[in-house]
């Protein structure tokens, strides 16, 4: 279980956000709600250890995260707003060097497939510096796929989505929580997902 208690962050003297508690186990999926601006990045990145709160403390399988940072991040896919992908790689570059630094097992057929349900197929020799905001989200999204990874951590999904990639993320998540997986992501989007809970940031 992923447990933060409490957490406040404050940014030059101007609060962003107070004593604010999230538990999340497997099977699980949860997301942060509000406007731009109303600090569920600076949330994310709380829990991440990548930014420290004022107050508070997170927890991953009961244990302090400062303690037991190295499992917390090798259980977790990140994906921010700002995408990962190499611009001067083409799009199958990308894929490729995430699948050997994660030391994926999936095969080449399932990337194929992924490429099709994304409509990303004939841009595999593109390079990433030639997609649309669209496609290169499309991209960023099949890290999740790709890495195989019990947590997922992630900042607006659906900017830049048609309604179709809308349903295959939606449905993407509901397979990933189906198989135990635990899903945390920040939007000011709403989708339709079954159990899925709200946090309101204001």
């Amino acid at each position: 279980m992923l447990l933060a208690n409490n957490l406040s962050f404050s940014r030059n003297k101007v609060n962003i956000f107070n004593d604010i508690s999230l538990s999340i186990g497997r099977g699980q999926i949860k997301q942060i709600k509000g406007k731009n601006g109303s600090g569920k990045t600076t949330f994310l990145k709380t829990i991440l250890n990548i930014l420290l709160p004022e107050n508070g403390e997170v927890f991953w399988e009961g244990k302090n995260i400062k303690k037991n940072i190295f499992n917390f991040y090798k259980e977790i896919t990140l994906i921010m707003d700002e995408p990962s992908s190499t611009n001067s790689l083409t799009l199958m570059n990308n894929i490729n060097f995430w699948r050997g630094f994660s030391n994926s097992i999936i095969t080449k057929n399932e990337v194929s497939l992924l490429l099709k349900a994304f409509n990303l197929e004939k841009y595999k020799d593109t390079q990433v510096m030639y997609l649309s905001s669209g496609e290169v989200k499309k991209l960023e999204l099949l890290r999740l796929i790709i890495e195989q990874k019990k947590i997922w951590i992630i900042d607006e999904p659906y900017n830049h989505l048609d309604d179709g990639s809308i349903e295959i993320l939606n449905q993407t998540f509901i397979d990933h929580v189906e198989k135990n997986g635990i899903i945390l992501f920040a939007s000011h989007f709403e989708p339709i997902i079954s159990n899925l809970e709200i946090i309101n940031f204001k």
